[in-house]
């Protein structure tokens, strides 16, 4: 009996082994649970084009919007557990989204298979320039002196620019309507016509607009000033104590992928991550690059669930 169940092990090892040498054969699907044009999306065409020329095959980018990154994320861990189907994951999709929704068809920490985390980020408070605010402190007044007038954009319900607006209207005691999207590359265009006035966005697709004058960022939601845009104080320093939330962004695979190729994946690319164009071109968007092992992303999101999930709950943040 101990001799079968040893060559039946000995068997599935070898097939495991032969199928990672073997792979990838075939394009590999890289799901972005969100809109083009936001941060998720810009990660996967950067790593995915670098990541195309190390493997040898097309990574192809699909964008699946929808609930905070939660429709993506559920078909990523759908998906057939072969190496030929991975996708971005976020704070959002993997931590404040387990709390956020009554029901998740995936869970966070045992539906997938952590590669690596890309980087974390700041999010940005953003007004559009005709808002006759030039600091936190005139645009609480204002809030304050017009209740619900306002509202404010996100990339969607249960993303942490949701969440970081409604940590802000708790903190600051005023009042604004929430306007959840697709995306920030949905949203932004709304944003910069003035169509919606004020926004929490990933400072990523965000500096852009803000270097240009188009748009106004009043505050960055982490403890420090970004090193992108070092004269926008931080929330904390601006009159709300306290005050921080740092986005991360990370790629993972189904659970149950091979072991093999997620170690081929995760070592090509954190290669991709310390390419000089690749670093020179996320930096300059504020981006604070990672590229950590499996094993700590697995710890990370592990921690973040409970963590911000207390953070959904003092902030009472519902969804859309």
């Amino acid at each position: 009996m101990f001799l079968r169940l040893l060559v039946s092990a000995c068997m599935a090892l070898a097939s495991i082994t032969a199928q990672a040498q073997s792979w990838p054969a075939k394009p590999i699907r890289y799901i972005v649970p969100f809109a083009p044009g936001g941060t998720t999306d810009i990660l996967a065409r950067v790593v995915g084009e670098k990541l195309s020329v190390a493997l040898g095959q097309q990574v192809v980018v699909d964008n699946k919007p929808g609930q905070g990154g939660s429709l993506g994320a559920a078909e990523l861990a759908r998906a057939a557990p072969d190496g030929y189907t991975i996708g971005g994951g976020t704070i959002s999709s993997h931590g404040i989204n387990a709390t956020l929704y009554d029901k998740l068809s995936y869970d966070p920490v045992t539906s997938f298979a952590p590669i690596t985390l890309y980087a974390t980020q700041p999010n940005v408070l953003l007004v559009h320039p005709s808002v006759p605010a030039r600091n936190v402190k005139e645009f609480i007044d204002l809030l304050k002196a017009n209740p619900d007038k306002y509202s404010f954009g996100s990339a969607g319900a249960g993303t942490s620019q949701h969440i970081s607006g409604e940590m802000f209207k708790t903190m600051a005691g005023v009042k604004m309507q929430h306007v959840p999207y697709r995306g920030s590359g949905q949203m932004l265009p709304e944003l910069l016509g003035g169509t919606l006035l004020v926004a929490f966005d990933n400072i990523a697709s965000a500096i852009a607009h803000v270097k240009a004058g188009k748009l106004r960022a009043l505050a960055v939601t982490t403890a420090k000033r970004s090193a992108v845009a070092p004269e926008v104080p931080t929330l904390a320093e601006s009159g709300l104590p306290g005050y921080e939330l740092s986005s991360w962004q990370a790629v993972f695979a189904p659970a149950g992928t091979p072991q093999p190729i997620v170690d081929r994946l995760h070592g090509e690319i954190a290669k991709i991550l310390q390419m000089p164009d690749v670093q020179r071109r996320l930096t300059e968007l504020g981006l604070d690059l990672s590229g950590m092992t499996p094993a700590e992303l697995g710890a990370l999101v592990k921690a973040d669930v409970p963590r911000l999930g207390k953070i959904v709950k003092d902030s009472g943040a519902k969804p859309e």
